[in-house]
């Protein structure tokens, strides 16, 4: 998906919600269980995929009229083994089949030596399992991120400054001209890719911290987590973070969509919880 394409998508929907499909097995409710238990054949046996699979179909399409993006974080999926990726292959292929405007991301968090890497960014823009973007980690430099840029419409999404409490024990350390780390990550990677092909994830919780981060970076767009459940600030996030009439965000919701409800009507609350954070984003998006 081009940048130009994201955008018009944001436009038309009013949205720039990112909804994580981050399915923890222990927190499916019982009836997608069940659900998934009474349709085998007597010579099927149960597997967590399938609950998987299920629910993952029923939260896309509950939300998909009020989001712009999924984002499956593949740990989820990869601590199943063979049949959880099994899963994420079907999640996204389900994504593409039935809604093909939504962006896809892969969560991922890859990042290492150039031949490595190379091969990460084949299993994610090739083949079946194509998605538009992948999260990579920074730190091994320029020869570990280039391979995932050699894709015609697809996106390098680079950690810079990340929600979780423990990103201040490296991202914030300055040099001796107080320069920050996700500064000079920041910088660096301007040289790698561009506002077409690079995002990077800023944590919600990071607050005022967008209004440094966009002095560096003013035009790429931001992939942000840490609404909600996180406890981060989605007015806060558009006022530092936002680009006017390009909007330049992608706000991530998890846990606060997705497990909203674990009884019979988890659907439902996901799509109501999913409309609350559109309907607030329609708003900033007026300003």
């Amino acid at each position: 998906m081009t940048r130009q394409e994201l955008i018009q998508q944001i436009k038309e929907k009013q949205s720039f919600l990112c909804v994580g499909l981050d399915p923890d097995v222990k927190k499916i409710p019982q009836c997608v269980v069940d659900e998934c238990k009474a349709d085998l054949d007597e010579d099927e046996e149960y597997d967590d995929s399938l609950a998987i699979i299920l629910f993952n179909q029923y939260i896309i399409d509950a939300t998909a009229p009020y989001c712009v993006a999924y984002k499956p974080n593949l740990a989820f999926y990869e601590s199943l083994g063979a049949m959880g990726m099994v899963a994420y292959e079907e999640t996204v292929a389900y994504i593409r089949e039935n809604y093909p405007t939504h962006f896809i991301i892969a969560d991922a968090k890859r990042g290492d030596i150039g031949n490595t890497s190379k091969m990460y960014a084949r299993s994610f823009f090739e083949d079946d399992a194509k998605v538009d973007a992948v999260t990579v980690a920074p730190y091994m430099g320029e020869d570990s991120v280039s391979p995932f840029l050699g894709y015609d419409d697809k996106w390098v999404i680079l950690l810079a400054l990340t929600s979780n409490k423990g990103s201040h024990d490296f991202q914030l350390m300055e040099d001796k001209n107080g320069e920050r780390l996700f500064e000079k990550v920041l910088k660096q990677s301007q040289q790698w890719g561009n506002e077409e092909n690079m995002m990077y994830v800023v944590g919600a919780t990071q607050g005022q911290m967008f209004e440094d981060i966009r002095k560096i970076v003013p035009n790429h767009f931001l992939l942000v987590p840490g609404v909600g459940a996180q406890g981060g600030s989605l007015q806060e996030v558009c006022k530092y973070g936002m680009i006017p009439g390009d909007c330049g965000l992608l706000v991530n919701s998890s846990r606060g969509i997705i497990f909203a409800s674990n009884d019979d009507d988890f659907a439902e609350v996901a799509a109501e919880k999913a409309k609350e954070l559109q309907q607030e984003m329609a708003i900033e998006l007026s300003k």
